[in-house]
């Protein structure tokens, strides 16, 4: 029992000292805060030989560390990249859902993407299907899907759940695994989110039709949208 809880122990430890080391907001104190917690998780268990109340003074610890970290809250009021720098919102009358902050770029190869957030009309009840694209960017291991849904005969919405990064982050899924980044339902049209993978970033994308019959598509449909609603006012971070 002992030695189970010691490897419990020695797990929670890491993952406090790595909440330290990516969370603190004092950047230039997050290294040693982390090597300082670290450090005295091994003082305590040397200092009381290792017994039982060592093992309950550093929980204790740990569980001081996870009360701090969940206390860390999401924002939606960060310099963040262009092509996250909205949020969608949408508003319904009927069968008619207006969607604002729909993402449709401009891409041209070797430039900065123009940025165009448009407020699009769409009508329920031409809802015809919903289609999935998986993405893939390296390892075939980690995918990222898009929804696509169909509207009358050639327009379409795309769906995309992706990381919201500020202006100087870039992507790690190590960090992504504590709270460096916030969420975000981008709602876009699809030559958007499609062409920006295949003809500029030249990422892998594949194409599943789908058979989803037009009543399962809308009840689809309006789920992601009341998340979009939702996260527009109350943002989250990619980690829960």
């Amino acid at each position: 029992m002992w030695l189970l809880a010691f490897v419990i122990l020695c797990v929670l430890s890491i993952w406090a000292a790595a909440a330290l080391y990516f969370d603190l907001p004092a950047t230039n104190l997050s290294l040693p805060a982390a090597i300082f917690y670290l450090v005295l998780v091994i003082a305590v268990l040397f200092f009381f030989k290792f017994r039982w109340v060592s093992l309950a003074i550093c929980f204790a610890l740990f569980a001081g560390v996870v009360l701090w970290w969940w206390s860390i809250q999401p924002s939606n009021n960060r310099n963040w990249q262009p092509e996250v720098a909205e949020t969608a919102w949408t508003e319904r009358d009927g069968d008619k859902i207006t969607i604002h902050n729909l993402r449709n770029f401009d891409y041209e190869p070797g430039k900065p993407a123009t940025p165009r957030w448009e407020t699009k009309v769409v009508d329920l009840s031409q809802l015809r299907g919903a289609d999935l694209y998986i993405n893939f960017w390296g390892s075939t291991l980690i995918c990222h899907p898009i929804v696509s849904f169909q509207f009358g005969p050639n327009d379409h919405v795309a769906i995309s759940v992706e990381t919201r990064m500020a202006q100087g982050q870039t992507y790690s899924t190590v960090r992504g695994f504590f709270k460096q980044f916030e969420l975000i339902y981008i709602v876009a049209d699809e030559r958007d989110v499609i062409r920006v993978r295949t003809n500029y970033r030249h990422e892998q994308l594949y194409l599943y039709r789908t058979s989803v019959k037009p009543d399962r598509a809308r009840r689809l449909f309006l789920n992601y949208l009341e998340t979009v609603n939702a996260m527009h006012t109350q943002p989250q971070f990619t980690t829960l």
